[in-house]
């Protein structure tokens, strides 16, 4: 009998065996080198098979701005094309998130993910003052991470949205929307409704701060209530227009 099937069996079982057991703290090591240690796995428990932990989003200076409970359990039969499957579950009671790793990329469908109105000052440190608030939900129909290259796109609808510094609530439910156009990710800002209309672009490439510039314009029943707030973060135009410029 020849030997090498038998070694060729040995080996897959063991490296099978190693996946199974490896700790999930490989997870955070994975998630920190990929980020710059912007989004962060902490209090993780369990293995790369099946475990449980806080995903934290941090702002620059490593503090933490966002958490969220977290789990994973692996789908076996993914490992029999070469990837590893996962179902994730962000927040308990709430439907599973189909993730495939690769060997060269990440890739993440049909997520819906409700977030805190502090993800807004995360991203752009300059809103942090206003102290942002509102229903906000991401949606990812389809998006695939490379290590060069990222592709899909992307929903965030603000519902409710106010801000602690604004005589006025709601200020209206607003729409942005992402997509990936070459080497940057492109925004772009709508208003679904409200008394302070919103709109604008933005963009992000890697390594650099997000930019963004848009207008604010408020009706003239609004103007003398929603004028001096928004003088704080805009340059008035005049009759109710405020340009806005994020950087």
């Amino acid at each position: 009998m020849k030997w090498w099937p038998l070694l060729a069996i040995g080996l897959g079982c063991y490296a099978l065996a190693l996946v199974v057991t490896a700790p999930a703290t490989l997870a955070d090591a994975g998630l920190q080198r990929a980020t710059g240690g912007r989004l962060r796995l902490a209090e993780v428990r369990g293995t790369l098979w099946s475990g449980s932990g806080q995903v934290e989003l941090r702002d620059a200076a490593g503090r933490i701005g966002v958490s969220k409970h977290l789990a994973w359990r692996l789908r076996p039969h993914e490992l029999f094309r070469a990837r590893f499957g996962y179902e994730v579950v962000l927040d308990r009671g709430q439907r599973s998130i189909p993730v495939t790793v690769l060997w060269s990329r990440i890739e993440l469908a049909n997520a819906d993910i409700n977030l805190p109105a502090e993800i807004f000052s995360l991203g752009m440190p300059k809103l942090a003052p206003l102290e942002l608030s509102g229903e906000v939900k991401l949606r990812i129909p389809a998006l695939s991470i490379g290590r060069d290259a990222t592709q899909g796109s992307a929903t965030l609808e603000w519902r409710t949205a106010g801000s602690g510094l604004s005589p006025v609530w709601p200020l209206g439910d607003y729409e942005l929307r992402w997509e990936r156009q070459g080497q940057k990710v492109r925004a772009i800002l709508s208003t679904l409704k409200g008394p302070l209309q919103l709109r604008g672009e933005g963009s992000w490439a890697a390594g650099s701060a997000p930019a963004f510039v848009g207008t604010a314009e408020v009706p003239p029943e609004f103007r003398h209530r929603l004028v001096p707030f928004l003088s704080l973060i805009g340059l008035d135009r005049g009759e109710g227009r405020f340009d806005l410029q994020l950087q």
